[in-house]
């Protein structure tokens, strides 16, 4: 058992100077680590964020002011006021995502309760922006009619009022939701490659035929691939929890870090065997690259991580019970969002230990049946 495992720490550490001098995988976990998960939770907003629009007011009416003075930031940008001669060539252009229109005697048919229209120009090239301000425009503008037909500001008093309370995230930040899951989605996409690559650079380096020769077995070969690889993604996505989402864009964690590094390291013994199984059905490197577009967007759009598994249809919720990223979001939320202890995430750590295990013996059955054939 002692030369065994000395045995998987040797092989652990030539996989570690092996990528220590592979620049390219060094800079992509780097990045995927730091810039990745600041772009992905920063520069990607999903609600309306100054989103540029355009006002032709030809009726010059203390009302059409009014109107226009209603959009500014953060959710518009300071509205351009055009000609209605510019506003094709400026939407043509993409200056702007919306053009309001405001006709002549707009006020005066308002005013004698006459059938008055607006019209809005929506570039819908631009799909995010086009669908929430649609909605937020005729909010303003319909709010903006009334309260100056009423001549004054003012709430109706409703026989029923709605406390909101949103928890775990008060000011429902995107950036609170975005950078935690770019962390989960990147630990299981690195330890899918890092494994993958590692298998697939002896064979192509031809230095699988030297672990043939020596005195070690197909599982301290695996073993060493995973811990070694394991290893790297885990302190990686530790640095960046603490570094980027709690430093650079100071997002509170409620939980426990430790407990969540546990449960990541259950999933990286998941995901780097699933990672060994790949590099074995592969025979290169541009083959392994497809086998990931095939096996991670299912793994990182079903897992929970997007859109919640009870929006999905039940078949899904059913098939992604089986993959390990559904119970590594489920512990991640848990933790990190709520606090949560081992009481509660008990079952997501169990069904990653049983699919961890399930997965290995698969990909050691296939790895000794590939190098059985190699020798």
């Amino acid at each position: 058992m002692l030369h065994s495992l000395k045995n998987i720490w040797r092989l652990g550490v030539k996989e570690l100077w092996s990528l220590w001098r592979d620049p390219v995988m060094l800079v992509l976990i780097v990045y995927t680590f730091t810039a990745s998960v600041y772009t992905s939770a920063s520069a990607m907003p999903e609600t309306l964020h100054h989103a540029p629009i355009a006002i032709v007011d030809q009726d010059q009416s203390p009302l059409s002011a009014r109107i226009s003075s209603a959009f500014y930031p953060p959710q518009f940008m300071p509205p351009q006021m055009l000609e209605w001669q510019q506003v094709d060539p400026g939407m043509d252009a993409g200056r702007f995502t919306f053009a309001l229109t405001i006709p002549p005697g707009f006020q005066r048919d308002v005013l004698a309760g006459k059938k008055a229209e607006l019209q809005l120009n929506v570039d819908a090239t631009r799909m995010s922006q086009a669908f929430s301000g649609s909605g937020y425009i005729q909010q303003i503008v319909t709010a903006e009619i009334t309260e100056f037909t009423q001549r004054h500001r003012s709430a109706s008093a409703l026989p029923v009022d709605l406390e909101l309370r949103a928890r775990f995230n008060p000011s429902l930040n995107k950036v609170w939701f975005g950078g935690l899951m770019q962390i989960i989605n990147n630990v299981t996409m690195l330890s899918i490659i890092l494994t993958g690559a590692a298998l697939i650079r002896e064979r192509e380096h031809g230095t699988i035929e030297h672990l043939l020769v020596m005195p070690v077995t197909p599982t301290e070969i695996m073993l060493a691939k995973v811990w070694s690889m394991g290893a790297v993604v885990l302190v990686a996505a530790g640095v960046s929890l603490n570094l980027v989402v709690r430093g650079f864009l100071q997002v509170p964690i409620e939980g426990s870090i430790p407990l969540f590094m546990a449960g990541a390291a259950l999933c990286l013994f998941a995901t780097t065997a699933m990672g060994i199984f790949m590099a074995t059905v592969a025979r290169s490197m541009p083959q392994f690259g497809l086998l990931m577009v095939l096996t991670l967007l299912p793994l990182q759009l079903l897992s929970g991580g997007m859109t919640p598994r009870e929006s999905m249809p039940q078949l899904v919720q059913d098939i992604m019970l089986l993959a390990p990223t559904t119970h590594f979001v489920e512990l991640g939320q848990a933790i990190l969002y709520r606090g949560a202890g081992l009481d509660v995430v008990w079952k997501p750590f169990a069904a990653l230990a049983v699919i961890g295990a399930a997965l290995f013996a698969l990909s050691l059955a296939r790895f000794r049946k590939t190098i059985s054939q190699m020798a």
